[in-house]
């Protein structure tokens, strides 16, 4: 019985972790800053006072980071996912510097 509680526990503790990354900043949003300006800025409004992308159908990454459900897990879904257009390069970014575009993108939530 002792070690079924233990074992509840442990996987109730590993699950709320598991949430709380979802919301947590993962990386160093400097850091994201300067990949996205290198690999991202080409399409996409890197910047929150761009008004709009160099690429119309692009998204702002400010409008990315204020989509609701936009959460630290979407963003590693949504930047490990093909993009939609077929002008998107293949850009493979290894996981810190994933990381750190998404802290990046998490900065610029709720600043519109």
């Amino acid at each position: 019985m002792t070690v079924r509680v233990l074992a509840c526990s442990f996987a109730l503790a590993l699950a709320l972790s598991t949430s709380a990354w979802a919301e947590q900043d993962i990386g160093d949003t400097e850091a994201g800053f300067q990949i996205a300006a290198e690999a991202c800025a080409y399409c996409h409004a890197v910047l929150p006072e761009e008004a709009e992308s160099p690429l119309p159908r692009a998204p702002r990454f400010e409008d990315i980071a204020n989509t609701p459900g936009m959460t630290s897990r979407a963003l590693v879904v949504w930047m490990r996912t093909s993009h939609p257009f077929r002008t998107m390069p293949h850009i493979v970014l290894e996981r810190d510097e994933l990381h750190e575009v998404i802290a990046y993108i998490r900065s610029l939530r709720d600043r519109q």
